[in-house]
């Protein structure tokens, strides 16, 4: 009888757990303790996007660092730089890993800390110019958060990079500096490659003729109504 008993209570408390766990968007439940999880429904990757993390894609210049620090304190978000963890995993600095160790070896350790990144929440991420560009780059990105484009046209970016000398991809083959046409070219070479995936965005901000105030106030609305909504599909599922 008390064996009964106790098989029934089980019942219960899986029952409750399934409805649960329903209810929060998932198909799989929660289990008692740590047993196998063998046999068990794990959550479909759509189902594990969390809407609250936030990656800031664009090209260089495109103002992902100036507005994603602001953005994620009006959030109430922790703020982190994609190259700059990498910078801190790998122990030297972007352009010294493009030198030393080629571009295959900056992406792969840009998969690696994307990875790491995806299983955070309520955070802000700014993103290298170049990192949709890989396929698996994108598709993590895609399956764990929110993804917003800043767009920005060649001839401003021009204008804001023109004088720097940290970006790789903006320099010659042999390393030196190249001129403000040549660099404009190699921009709009760019971004033509890269912006059918940037326009893949959830939320797409042109900033070239706003404010940064403006640009973080806009961005901030939005993306607020956009985890709600994304949110309140995902429950309704």
């Amino acid at each position: 009888m008390i064996s009964s008993d106790r098989n029934c209570c089980r019942k219960a408390i899986i029952f409750r757990e399934r409805k649960q766990s329903r209810r929060a968007g998932y198909r799989a439940f929660s289990y008692i303790g740590r047993k196998s999880t063998a046999g068990l429904r794990r959550p479909t990757s759509h189902r594990m996007k969390h809407h609250s993390l936030i990656f800031l894609t664009g090209f260089s210049g495109s103002g992902k660092s100036t507005i994603g620090p602001l953005l994620a304190n009006s959030l109430g978000f922790e703020f982190i730089d994609l190259d700059r963890e990498i910078e801190l995993a790998a122990g030297k600095s972007i352009n010294r890993i493009f030198t030393e160790d080629g571009e295959a070896a900056f992406r792969a350790l840009e998969l690696q800390t994307l990875e790491k990144i995806g299983q955070q929440e309520r955070m802000v991420v700014s993103l290298g110019g170049g990192v949709l560009e890989n396929d698996r780059c994108f598709e993590l990105i895609q399956t764990h958060g929110t993804l917003i484009y800043l767009k920005s046209t060649p001839e401003i970016l021009t204008l804001r990079l023109q004088h720097k000398t940290d970006r790789p991809l903006l320099k010659g083959p042999d390393g030196q500096k190249l001129t403000r046409e040549e660099i404009q070219q190699r921009i709009a070479e760019l971004l033509k490659k890269r912006e059918p995936r940037y326009l893949k965005a959830d939320l797409v901000l042109a900033t070239d003729a706003k404010k940064i105030g403006s640009s973080v106030e806009e961005l901030t609305r939005k993306i607020e109504r956009h985890i709600r909504r994304a949110s309140k599909n995902t429950q309704e599922k």
